[in-house]
């Protein structure tokens, strides 16, 4: 994910439209917060999050064409069918650019597949193939070890399959697994996002969520997540649901109600195609696209929060 925004031609006219979030207040919460959820009270299992990064760190970088990324996708099946009521496997092969063959797999894990109101929660499961923002020329043609770009949404959406498994949501639930966001050049907008743009042409029969929610970089320690601008324009009582929601359960510090920068990431392609889906997001990261994003990076206290606030807006529907 980058800042630099895609030529989308619906994203031009949302960004610039006039579109407003009404905070009816929220601003204000940011300092007057809620008391945080008990821990008797938390369905989501922050400490079960942090061993699913764990676990996909243990594979080793998940760079599409490796071994690392086949067992990877093996294992997140193997999860998924244990929890879920349907999950459907999209599998393809990618060319790229420069002629590289990439096998790629997107999975979709549903939950209460015949509720007719569904939300959509989305991720990627992939990592960077080069770390170019490391200081070591050497280190820059390294695989990422992507543990808070990419595990860390992962591990959200586990831990929601598992507290939606001891207690079954009233709404439809889809988990999406995208593959292929950070293959490529996000400076010309090749070969990224490659999983979100194959899902969206090519639809299960019956996906039509309300709304949707991409996580992506959320386990970082004292994260903020801000408004990112094109979720805003597109979708911006999903925010207000979303934000409103954090701040109630006392998470106003993680979700501050201001507005960051457009993002390219893989909620795109969905608004692109007329999903109102968002990005929860933490961009200022040091180790982005480094060596170092391994998981000690990530925080157990972050992740909490964050699924706190993602089984709650569910449990709010």
């Amino acid at each position: 994910m980058t800042p630099v925004s895609l030529p989308f031609r619906r994203l031009a006219a949302i960004v610039a439209g006039t579109l407003t979030i009404a905070c009816g207040g929220t601003e204000a919460a940011d300092t007057a917060e809620a008391t945080p959820l008990p821990l008797s009270a938390r369905e989501f299992d922050g400490a079960a999050a942090m061993g699913y990064v764990r676990r996909q760190m243990a594979f080793g970088p998940r760079v599409p064409g490796t071994a690392a990324h086949r067992a990877t996708g093996d294992w997140l099946v193997a999860e998924l069918r244990s929890r879920a009521d349907t999950v459907i496997v999209q599998a393809w092969t990618h060319t790229t650019a420069d002629g590289q063959r990439l096998p790629m797999r997107n999975i979709l894990a549903r939950i209460n597949p015949t509720a007719t109101r569904r939300v959509l929660y989305l991720a990627h499961w992939d990592s960077r193939p080069i770390a170019e923002k490391a200081v070591d020329a050497v280190a820059q043609t390294q695989p990422t070890p992507g543990a808070n770009d990419g595990a860390s949404g992962v591990a959200i959406l586990l831990g929601v399959a598992d507290a939606l498994k001891r207690q079954p949501a009233t709404v439809g639930v889809d988990l999406l697994f995208v593959d292929g966001e950070d293959w490529g050049d996000f400076d010309t907008l090749t070969d990224v996002l490659i999983g979100s743009r194959y899902f969206v042409a090519n639809l299960p029969a019956g996906f039509a969520p309300e709304f949707g929610v991409l996580f992506d970089m959320v386990g970082k320690a004292d994260a903020q997540f801000l408004y990112e601008t094109y979720s805003m324009r597109a979708a911006p009582d999903v925010i207000q649901r979303v934000w409103s929601t954090a701040q109630r359960l006392g998470y106003g510090a993680y979700f501050p109600t201001r507005e960051y920068q457009p993002i390219t990431d893989d909620h795109l392609p969905f608004i692109e195609k007329g999903f109102k889906v968002i990005d929860v997001i933490d961009l200022n990261y040091a180790y982005h696209h480094t060596p170092q994003d391994t998981e000690d990076k990530v925080s157990q206290e972050t992740l909490q929060a964050v699924g706190d606030v993602a089984v709650a807006v569910l449990r709010g529907l």
